[in-house]
């Protein structure tokens, strides 16, 4: 460590990072720029933070706050130090339900602060799409809005007070002042930094010509949206130099600052009582994008609480998502552009009456051809589907991307048809395509061109659309940044868009508050050319690796890892639901998440190696508390599945540095158990006795508080022979036919699920076929043995291709196994058996989804099971979560009459195949299930039963909470009359 930070490390509690890895991690936000920082800091507390910035002044060197990190315009890229606060600032502090409003620390995530303001019957309005992730502190640095602008405006329009540190290290509390309290400060003599920002402001602002020139150069006042450099318009308009105006207030100029004015440790905001409940979406369909915005323009009319728009290079990338294409239930073929109006209302008679009054004008405009009306729960599908808007960008595969640009432009309302239809022209003379989203209601427009940044003539079109945009902009007198803040990427043009004056007025405040420039330089002013330090160079070349998976849709490794484009959709948190990530999940360290395994291959890929590109120890590191849920593959919106990147990376890791006894072990645990079956009794001692069960867990490196599962008396696939041996021959079933898939973990383990399965089956009229194939390979998959999983896929491809039909299908009873020929086996085998194993996949069926359809076809009702009574609570497995569906488990679970199953709000589990096992991740896996498994269970009702599908997931609940969790199959069984 540089020992200049030794130094720093010596004063303060909290953690600093000088690492490569570290600070490749803090190199990227969710822009385009990539600068590497000298060091990654993790204040303790506010001590720490003043310690901090008297560091900084002492040694020259810049702070640069961060919170969640999701900034578009490079807000939190830079070369000085990166500090996060998003691990230690997360106390909500204060609430006051009479006054209405909250104090939090900047690390408080908005939608967990809404969770604990709803209890007090309030609410903080602003919200970003980012919202289940994006801090207050974040949402202030860039005076974050949301699509509900029109009714809550942005953070600048709901921060009450400011309290944090000056560049001298001074403790100052920004909040409103009377016209007494604001002349006070500016009359008195004293000396401090402090009373210099009133002076300075005082001074610049009392002269009538600056202000008219504020008044002039600035936004219209009518854009709600503007976000274009210090807010000084917001000033001018409040007392002493409006006399009708707001008090004075200079956390209104530090909404928006980008961290550039000061640090903040706490924030004041003002709540707003809960909106009225009744809420409806008229999601209008249109031909082309004029006519939507023509639409919009008399959406507004009525008085909707929001209107947002996506047109169909959006739509078209939902399709292929498989979260997102869930959410597209509404959509009728295939619209140029959708608008989401959104009516809150005190009833719904009245949310209505509003959407019909609007429809009715839409209509007599000849604009829209379908008009469906979402209420319930399907408005967060809805409004799903629009926040996942920006990474759904990135899945287009190619180095061509959607590119952040000009993505925050802001425009009157009534001024956007004919802006889009300018913008339009600019597009066409540059010979460029683009992407439209965002808030129509509020004229802003989220404008993505696409563009390959990894050429010249990329660079060269990223200029130039940035420049003409810019004068457009100016043209209608909008706003360059209408939520999302200047940045890096709009900072060299904030003198065209305000005026040189204004500008620089700008410079003299930067000086005045911050002489040494230490907080995020290059920001707001002096900002570099807006096409320096860019992730990707014209010289940046995309290597083309040799893979056991195949990533041809992706168009190699590489790429795949580069669909992320940094939104941090993987740093929401257990509070938010979901899955990924689950190791974020429970250490809340950016190290862990699903975007810092894409940087870490993005930027080490390239980088020089020995004997093979994966030989790198600090991929190996961010890999390895990925517990491989595939959660990434549904919930990221990019659809980057790290589970796969990093069996693939293993694969490879391991040609160079040998694979680990242990890791061999787990792979091939079903040829281990297949020798041990044949004594089953003494394995079973063995696992059950104290001593030699710790000297073989330590032997292994197993965690020794962990258990080992027991083997059965015989295996399932005897049992079954056997079974079908002393069957005696009757008429033909009644249901036909399936084929039972007997994968490892039943085979060995769990012969008594099998044995119900085939019982459960039998007894509904099904003949059960089990036809000849081997293993699943999932352990190979998930420990990185590919050759090995590769030559099982092909094995089974081949021996069940002919087999297996809509009308025999493949049944699974283990998620894990079933849907590796959904998932990997697609991947895994090689050209010539590719469409068979993608038409085999489409006929491997978990249990459940094979009895739902069975439901639905009406040869299973609930007359063949009991009416008594009975609660359930269901821990989904991750793979099914994220490749298929909880649905027709709850389905199936719920076919006997009085069956009522709750699903637990539980993410991964924990256990992640042999990821629990693992001595040195055995806590990680048992935080995990502590985050929302293990309190739910421990809480439930006596009588109420624990469904589980994974074997897996049993495992980690009895070794967390002592509960028996029960195979969905088991239940259903037990419920037959």
């Amino acid at each position: 460590m540089n020992p200049v930070f030794k130094k720093l490390s010596s004063r303060i509690k909290g953690k600093i990072f000088t690492d490569e890895l570290f600070r490749t991690l803090y190199a990227t936000d969710a822009s385009v720029y990539r600068e590497m920082p000298q060091a990654v800091v993790f204040p303790a507390d506010e001590a720490d933070v003043k310690k901090l910035v008297l560091f900084a002044g002492q040694y020259n060197i810049s702070l640069i706050p961060r919170t969640a990190g999701t900034s578009l315009a490079g807000q939190v890229v830079g070369n000085g130090i990166v500090v996060d606060v998003s691990r230690t600032f997360t106390e909500i502090l204060e609430v006051n339900k009479e006054k209405g409003w909250v104090s939090v620390q900047p690390g408080v995530i908005r939608d967990e602060l809404n969770l604990f303001l709803k209890d007090h019957g309030l609410i903080f309005g602003p919200e970003t799409s980012t919202s289940n992730r994006a801090m207050i502190g974040g949402m202030v640095g860039n005076n974050s809005s949301g699509s509900n602008s029109l009714i809550y405006g942005s953070t600048r329009d709901n921060i009450l007070e400011v309290r944090g540190f000056l560049s001298d290290g001074s403790e100052v509390t920004f909040g409103a002042l009377t016209k007494d309290e604001f002349l006070t400060k500016c009359e008195s003599g004293q000396q401090d930094l402090e009373s210099s920002l009133y002076h300075q402001i005082y001074d610049a602002l009392k002269d009538v010509g600056t202000r008219g020139n504020i008044e002039g150069e600035f936004p219209k006042a009518s854009i709600k949206r503007r976000n274009t450099g210090y807010a000084l318009d917001a000033l001018t308009a409040s007392v002493p130099f409006n006399d009708n105006g707001e008090h004075f207030n200079f956390s209104k100029v530090i909404a928006g600052s980008e961290g550039t004015l000061m640090f903040i440790t706490e924030i004041k905001l003002k709540c707003h009582p809960l909106p009225p409940q009744s809420k409806g979406l008229l999601c209008v369909h249109f031909y082309s994008m004029e006519e939507a915005l023509n639409a919009n323009v008399i959406a507004l009319k009525h008085h909707p609480s929001a209107s947002e728009l996506m047109d169909d290079f959006i739509l078209n990338c939902t399709k292929n998502n498989p979260e997102q294409s869930q959410n597209r239930f509404f959509i009728e073929s295939d619209p140029k552009a959708l608008l989401v109006v959104e009516f809150t209302r005190h009833s719904m008679e009245e949310v209505q009456a509003g959407i019909k009054k609007l429809t009715e004008d839409l209509k007599q405009a000849g604009l829209g051809y379908h008009f469906p009306l979402i209420s319930g729960d399907d408005i967060k599908k809805v409004w799903s589907l629009r926040k996942a808007a920006l990474g759904l960008l990135y899945t287009t595969p190619g180095d061509a991307k959607p590119v952040a640009v000009i993505e925050d432009t802001s425009v009157a309302p009534d001024d956007l048809p004919s802006y889009v239809m300018d913008f339009r022209e600019i597009l066409d003379k540059l010979g460029l395509e683009c992407v439209f989203y965002g808030h129509a209601g509020s004229g802003e427009l989220h404008l993505r061109p696409v563009i390959d940044l990894k050429t010249e003539e990329g660079h060269r079109l990223f200029r130039r659309v940035a420049e003409e945009t810019a004068c457009l902009v100016k043209k209608y007198r909008g706003s360059l940044s209408g939520e999302h803040g200047d940045g890096r990427l709009r900072g060299e043009f904030i003198h065209q868009m305000v005026g040189e004056k204004n500008y620089e007025l700008f410079k003299v405040i930067k000086n005045t508050w911050d002489p040494k420039h230490i907080f995020n330089p290059g920001k707001i002013v002096e900002a570099p050319p807006m096409d320096s330090d860019l992730r990707y160079s014209p010289a940046s070349l995309t290597p083309d690796i040799e893979t056991v998976f195949d990533f041809s849709r992706e168009q190699g490794y590489l790429r795949a890892a580069e669909f992320c484009n940094g939104s941090g959709d993987c740093r929401k948190t257990h509070l938010s639901g979901g899955t990924m990530c689950p190791s974020y999940m429970a250490t809340r360290d950016e190290k862990h998440t699903t975007r810092a395994r894409a940087n870490v291959l993005r930027e080490y890929l390239r980088k020089p190696y020995v004997k093979n590109r994966f030989n790198h120890y600090e991929i190996y590191d961010v890999m390895d508390l990925c517990l491989s849920c595939k959660a990434c593959k549904s919930e990221c919106p990019s659809s980057v599945d790290v589970a796969k990147l990093k069996a693939e990376f293993l694969q490879h890791y391991y040609e160079v540095h040998g694979v680990p006894l242990r890791t061999k072990m787990i792979a091939g645990f079903a040829s281990l158990n297949r020798l041990a079956s044949v004594l089953p009794g003494v394995f079973n001692f063995m696992a059950g006795q104290k001593m030699l069960s710790e000297i073989f867990k330590k032997t292994v490196g197993f965690a020794p508080k962990r258990s080992i599962p027991k083997l059965q008396k015989t295996t399932f696939s005897k049992w079954f022979q056997k079974e079908q041996k002393n069957q005696v021959a009757t008429e033909e079933k009644r249901n036909g036919k399936v084929c039972l898939f007997n994968d490892e973990f039943t085979n060995y383990n769990d012969l008594g699920i099998g044995q119900k399965a085939v019982w459960l089956l039998e007894s509904l009229g099904y003949e059960v076929a089990m036809p000849k194939h081997i293993e699943s390979g999932r352990a190979y998959i998930s420990k990185g043995l590919l050759n090995k999983a590769k030559e099982i896929a092909i094995k089974n491809v081949s021996l069940l291709k002919e087999l297996i039909s809509e009308d025999t299908p493949l049944i699974g009873i283990e998620p894990s196994a079933i849907l590796t020929f959904r998932d990997e086996y697609i991947d895994l085998v090689d050209d010539d058996l590719r469409e068979a194993a993608r038409n085999l996949g489409k006929n491997a069926l978990l249990f459940d989804e094979f009895i739902l359809s069975e439901i639905k076809s009406g040869r299973i009702t609930s007359e063949s099971f009991t009416d008594s009574p009975q609660k359930i609570m269901l821990h989904g497995h991750c793979h099914q979560k994220s490749l298929a569906s909880m649905a027709p488990t709850i389905e199936m679970l719920s076919l006997p009459a009085n069956y009522e199953v709750e699903v637990i709000p539980s993410g991964c589990c924990g256990m992640a195949g042999a990821f629990g096992y693992e001595k040195e991740h055995y806590d990680i896996s048992m935080k995990v299930g502590e985050l929302v498994l293990f309190p739910a269970i421990r809480q439930k009702e006596a009588n109420t039963m624990v469904a589980a599908p994974g074997t897996s997931c049993r495992h980690q609940i009895k070794d967390g909470t002592g509960e028996k969790a029960i195979h969905p199959i088991e239940i259903l069984w037990e419920a037959k009359r």
